[in-house]
């Protein structure tokens, strides 16, 4: 499998795009921002048309898209009144603005499978460097901001309490999210990126209690899950992005059946 140049580039990008997705998956669960970074995943459809529309990458076009609205986004969230009905309203704009970028511009209809689904195994080299150096990036920028991330992310009323700029860091973390749906999309595609930004780290949660065991959990899946996914595509030539996704639902069942379990006994 791996004598062929692009399956080595997926496995590459995917891993990245994993660790990724499986680090800020715990904060997005622990945030309770599911329904958030599924939302920017189809504000990202709308990105990638827009980029294709202008003749930019559709990579740059749903960054671009993905951080105005998340901070936009982001700010709705804060007010769980109206907040649901606000966000779907949102939502349901960008699709529409997708499908009209996408009927403006003069690409065939795979562009649109493609953003809507992933691509991963007919990556290019100078994508995979994009996403390498964007996923370092976000990596990065967890480590630095870790200890006052994690407080305010699991405990927001004692971090605004010892004062802690828990704004400055909701706008840290809205930045990372709208990045890592950007690059998570390249792989499952923006309709499927929330299975790698919520699962992984939703599982995590029914097996451990700690930060730094959830987080190692969640990457753990989220790699287990590319990888079985990448590899099942290959020898079936099914499409990569249902066996990652059947993987993570599976998952997400057995820790909560495990939950559930220990509750018992």
């Amino acid at each position: 499998m791996f004598e062929y140049e692009f399956m080595r580039e997926a496995f590459i990008a995917s891993t990245f795009i994993a660790i990724t997705a499986g680090i800020v998956g715990v904060f997005v669960v622990s945030r309770n921002m599911s329904f958030l970074s599924h939302t920017l995943s189809e504000i990202g459809f709308a990105g990638a048309a827009f980029g294709i529309l202008i003749g930019i990458s559709p990579l740059a076009g749903m960054i671009i898209f993905t951080l105005v609205s998340s901070i936009a986004v982001g700010g709705l969230s804060n007010e769980s009144s109206r907040r649901e009905a606000s966000i779907s309203a949102i939502s349901s704009l960008f699709i529409g603005l997708g499908i009209l970028f996408l009927s403006l511009s003069s690409e065939s209809s795979s562009y649109a499978t493609n953003i809507l689904f992933g691509s991963i195994v007919g990556i290019s080299s100078k994508e995979v460097n994009q996403l390498m150096i964007l996923a370092g990036f976000v990596i990065v920028v967890f480590i630095l901001s870790y200890k006052p991330l994690a407080f305010d992310s699991f405990d927001h009323i004692g971090a605004r309490a010892s004062g802690l700029n828990t704004r400055f860091l909701s706008v840290i973390f809205l930045i990372t999210l709208a990045l890592s749906v950007s690059i998570g999309a390249q792989i499952v595609g923006s309709l499927l990126v929330f299975v790698l930004l919520t699962l992984p780290g939703a599982t995590a949660r029914y097996l451990v209690h700690s930060v730094p065991k959830l987080l190692m959990i969640s990457v753990g899946l989220s790699l287990a899950g590319v990888w079985l996914g990448l590899y099942l595509a290959f020898i079936t030539n099914w499409p990569v992005t249902f066996f990652i996704s059947a993987f993570e639902v599976i998952a997400y069942f057995l820790g909560l059946s495990y939950k559930n379990w220990k509750l018992s006994h």
